[in-house]
């Protein structure tokens, strides 16, 4: 009874602090745009502090290696079984608030198929250090742990971290096969849904967008992952399940329409987040390792770039 109690009093603490937020921005929004824009970007890229808690509670088994790499100043924490150097190994990557350990249910699994196993908690993220995080950061840090660990037989990604997975792969690194998970595939899509959420009017979604730009560097328009998805050549899966209600099952299926050499599992009542640990999928994610054929084969039209 406590423990309900206990939930149900942070249930409505979060509730309470989401309604103020929303107040916040309908009435900033009209007053000071600009400047709500700039704090609604800040929020944007500023990780769930659960992902924190989540990341120290977590526990591994004793076989398991801490570490830490140096990219662009921040402290990476590293999570490593198994010897990358002397074994093929696989990368997993988290998705947004989320931490590297939680792929823990997969690990045994790829154990017993003779990899190692790199993983590591992006920045502002899980163990590591830094407040802020934007997918930039997501595809730098992927980029940096690849390039210390060597080329990958095989890399996993959810969610956010599937979409930056996906923009990672280049000539310096990149993973001789993919598996993506409820991956993201556009970054003003995202951006729409955030506003929704958090009641942001839409004249503020230029000033939002420019100010990540500014930030960070990168275009937006850059990171719509379908202009790169044709030059991907190694073998990849696709898991999306058709109830999610954050990353939308049509965003998975562009995936596989513009990636020629993948395939798409499509699941159903596992929403966003069990789909990553269900049971099923890392039974046909080990399928698909072992080189049989999983999912089905998507075809697209240039002429209905969105169709679904």
């Amino acid at each position: 009874m406590a423990k309900a109690n206990a939930h149900a009093h942070a249930s409505a603490k979060m509730k309470f602090k989401l309604g103020v937020v929303r107040a916040g921005f309908v009435v900033g929004g009209r007053i000071a745009p600009k400047r709500t824009a700039k704090s609604a970007a800040l929020l944007f890229a500023t990780p769930f502090a659960s992902s924190r808690t989540r990341a120290k509670a977590a526990n591994a088994d004793a076989e398991m290696q801490r570490g830490t790499l140096d990219v662009k100043g921040e402290t990476i924490a590293t999570y490593v079984w198994g010897d990358p150097v002397k074994q093929p190994y696989v990368l997993l990557v988290h998705g947004w608030s989320s931490f590297g350990l939680r792929y823990l249910p997969w690990i045994t699994r790829l154990r017993e198929l003779g990899y190692a196993i790199v993983s590591f908690d992006q920045p502002g993220h899980g163990n590591s250090g830094g407040k802020l995080c934007t997918l930039p950061d997501f595809i730098e840090t992927i980029r940096a742990v690849g390039k210390h660990y060597g080329r990958a037989e095989l890399a996993i990604g959810h969610s956010l971290g599937g979409a930056a997975l996906a923009l990672a792969q280049d000539e310096c690194w990149h993973a001789r096969r993919l598996i993506l998970i409820a991956p993201a595939a556009d970054m003003t899509d995202a951006a729409s849904r955030f506003f929704r959420f958090v009641r942001l009017g839409q004249h503020l979604l230029n000033p939002f967008l420019g100010w990540l730009e500014r930030c960070t560097g990168v275009p937006v328009a850059d990171l719509q992952v379908h202009q790169h998805l044709a030059k991907l050549g190694q073998p990849g899966l696709i898991v999306h399940d058709l109830e999610d209600a954050d990353v939308p099952w049509g965003e998975g299926e562009r995936y596989a329409r513009y990636w020629q050499s993948s395939r798409l599992l499509t699941t159903q009542g596992l929403g966003h987040h069990r789909v990553l640990d269900a049971p099923e999928v890392i039974k046909a994610s080990l399928a698909f390792i072992r080189g049989e054929v999983v999912g089905e084969r998507v075809v697209g039209s240039t002429n209905l770039p969105f169709c679904v």
